[in-house]
């Protein structure tokens, strides 16, 4: 049994058992007390160190916890056996075997898909700046469950935003915060159905999971064509009470963009059929030519559209968070079950994006945003204009953060999406079929990630790879 001779510093802020776990920790890290040794019982090491039982006891309980020792009954304390680093396998004589457990930058690793990334894309200091202030600040806040309809002080920045840049008027109480789209479906479909509503119309193509959603939920589901100037409304039902999910200011699959007459024409169908709108936002902030289109929404003056935004494409991806403009007859509804919910969206977040949003850096980024992401839309539309004249054509878009490629090829739409995708290119295949000799396949493809830089290249590179 080797002795364990600490020397220990009044001056430091660290309590003694503190001192002592750290200098047990790293004998055994180092080899000088060896796997398998016995270490001193709590009452010798007591009288050789002149600290008390208690405090012996409190060390080697946090090396226990840890894995450092283990005990055996009626005989004490033993060093486990501990591996290098790069083996990282624990092993103690209690019974525990340890699994190969990867350091959390290698598990991190593992889980990230090898896509293009561009880190100009936002600037996480900024973020850093006001979750540290959050956390260092407001932490008792933290300590409380996070409010179900989601944070007062988000919910007030987001209607101050909304008024500025989508002409949108609404209170704090009008808005509900949940972690992503589907869930703020899943509660959209609570309240439908409390207005009576089990019919929804929705727009083809669409967002398959907000289809997924509500036929899950048991809705009757009618899919309406979108043309050139957005969702057909002579298809929509008649005199039968509906919702019609519908993104006027930029149909992602299609490019389409609803002109302010139609949209009139959707709000009249609505009251005319005592139905409702769901407007899907969708990155309708990220338009690079002329300004960003008003909202549906700030054209209704009967209350009859429900308002939805996500941060999802405008922050970064992993922030799951996402919101809903309820009609103030439909809030009074949501305010009378909302007890019956429990908020999934994290409350740190909640409260950063709030002061990200408070101190300008919202309204900054998207500037910025607006400006990389249409330099970036010029020069992959040229690329492919350039590289692949012959079998690549861009449908035209103004806004968000992919284009639409129609390609004539030998191969399907499945073999370009994954071919695009060992590119680190994420894509989505709107529709495939046979044509001649091959196939014409109509692609969204994203190009925001794609560093400004490395533009040419990167699309260079895909067309080699589609024309093999």
């Amino acid at each position: 049994m080797k002795a364990i001779l600490p020397v220990f510093d009044d001056s430091r802020r660290s309590p003694y058992y503190i001192q002592l776990y750290d200098h047990i920790k790293h004998s055994i890290m180092t080899g000088d007390i060896a796997e398998g040794e016995k270490l001193p019982s709590l009452r010798n090491l007591a009288k050789s160190t002149g600290l008390s039982i208690t405090t012996i006891e409190q060390a080697y309980n946090q090396l226990l916890v840890e894995g450092y020792i283990y005990s055996k009954a009626q005989s004490g304390y033993y060093v486990s056996r501990i591996f290098s680093k790069g083996e990282g396998t624990v092993h103690t004589d209690s019974g525990f075997l340890g699994q190969n457990v990867p350091s959390l930058e290698d598990a991190i690793d593992s889980d990230t898909p090898q896509m293009q990334y561009d880190a100009e894309c936002f600037d996480f200091n900024k973020w850093k700046k006001c979750m540290n202030k959050i956390l260092t600040e407001f932490s008792p806040a933290l300590l409380f469950e996070g409010d179900p309809q989601g944070e007062r002080g988000l919910r007030t920045e987001i209607s101050k935003y909304l008024y500025m840049s989508r002409g949108v008027t609404c209170n704090p109480e009008q808005i509900v915060i949940g972690a992503g789209t589907q869930q703020i479906t899943n509660q959209l479909a609570t309240l439908l159905r409390k207005l009576s509503i089990d019919h929804v119309a929705l727009e083809d193509p669409g967002y398959l999971p907000v289809r997924n959603t509500f036929r899950d939920r048991g809705f009757a589901i009618s899919p309406v064509k979108v043309a050139a100037d957005g969702l057909v409304i002579e298809k929509l039902p008649a005199n039968i009470r509906a919702a019609a999910y519908v993104s006027p200011s930029n149909n992602a699959f299609t490019g389409s963009v609803m002109p302010v007459g139609r949209r009139y024409q959707l709000l009249s169908w609505a009251q005319a059929n005592d139905s409702f709108i769901i407007e899907d936002d969708y990155d309708s902030e990220l338009r690079y030519f002329g300004r960003p289109i008003p909202a549906l929404k700030s054209l209704d003056r009967n209350e009859r559209v429900i308002y939805l935004g996500s941060f999802s494409s405008t922050l970064f991806a992993a922030v799951k968070i996402s919101y809903m403009v309820l009609p103030e007859t439909i809030a009074r509804i949501f305010a009378s079950i909302v007890s019956d919910y429990s908020q999934t969206c994290s409350k740190t977040e909640q409260l950063t994006l709030a002061m990200f949003m408070e101190t300008g850096y919202y309204q900054t980024h998207i500037k910025k945003l607006r400006k990389l992401y249409s330099g970036k839309l010029s020069r992959v539309t040229e690329a492919f204009q350039r590289k692949a004249p012959d079998f690549v054509n861009v449908t035209d878009t103004a806004s968000g953060i992919n284009i639409i490629l129609h390609i004539r090829s030998p191969k399907d739409g499945d073999t370009l999406k994954k071919e695009a995708l060992s590119s680190g290119l994420p894509s989505v295949v709107l529709d495939s079929f046979p044509s001649g000799d091959g196939y014409e396949t109509n692609l969204i493809f994203y190009y925001n990630q794609i560093p400004l830089k490395s533009i040419d290249t990167v699309i260079s590179g895909l067309v080699d790879v589609w024309r093999a």
